[in-house]
């Protein structure tokens, strides 16, 4: 399985780099995110961080491995400097928001500048999911209703919760500009619904290091009943084809 596992080409649609204290009490830096990946055949990361400058380094360091999001407060005023600077100078790919870490809703008055900055950049909104009461999938529906012509990512496509699941799942198959990313989502067998159901180019893997160790969340999509060649899109197409890798 293992083998089988590092066999396939993989882009890594969301992680970190960095020490996560408190309650997580883990970390990675960006050396030995590297290091990981060539032992599990990614290619490419795209990682974020807050604030950003540990990403910044990193993707300045190494560009043909590590790609960032740009992971703003959209309350800050300076959010969406930001991001302009982040995008235009240090060639990252998307913005990352994280609702619950910073007590908003998806669909909060104080995200429609960086809505309408994602569309001006043509770049997605990567936002986490699966967790009340800031980051539950129908809010960022409510966001994606909003704004039908920018590309929104589900991370975590509901997190831990079946509910949430299959409520990232539903939202998505509404809405066309959602996606959906499978770090941290424990059943496996949604995966495949998912590809089904939601789109063929509509999911993609992701790892959330440091948080999950890349044999986890491998096998998962491995056993979700894909064929390899479907596992080609979750594993490597889709992320490289929504955020023009």
């Amino acid at each position: 399985m293992l083998e089988k596992m590092k066999s396939f080409k993989k882009i890594d649609a969301h992680s970190h780099i960095g020490y996560f204290g408190g309650w997580s009490n883990v970390g990675i830096t960006a050396e030995e995110l590297i290091q990981q990946m060539d032992e599990y055949n990614v290619e490419r990361t795209v990682i974020c961080t807050y604030p950003m400058k540990e990403s910044l380094e990193a993707a300045d360091q190494y560009p043909e491995r590590l790609t960032g999001a740009a992971w703003v407060n959209p309350a800050e005023k300076e959010s969406a400097d930001q991001v302009r600077d982040a995008v235009k100078n240090h060639d990252f790919k998307a913005i990352k928001l994280h609702p619950l870490m910073h007590s908003y809703l998806p669909n909060d008055e104080c995200v429609f500048p960086i809505a309408d900055l994602a569309g001006e950049l043509d770049i997605p909104l990567m936002i986490h999911t699966g967790h009340p009461p800031y980051s539950l999938p129908w809010s960022v529906a409510q966001l994606a209703d909003l704004y039908p012509d920018i590309k929104m990512v589900m991370i975590h496509m509901g997190h831990g919760n079946g509910m949430y699941v299959q409520s990232a799942i539903d939202m998505a198959k509404k809405y066309p500009n959602l996606y959906l990313e499978t770090s941290g989502m424990p059943m496996h067998t949604k995966i495949r619904e998912a590809y089904e159901q939601v789109g063929s180019d509509r999911i993609m893997w992701g790892l959330d290091a440091p948080f999950h160790h890349p044999t986890v969340e491998m096998q998962r999509t491995i056993v979700s009943g894909l064929t390899d060649q479907q596992l080609a899109d979750v594993f490597y197409n889709n992320a490289k084809n929504l955020l023009k890798l």
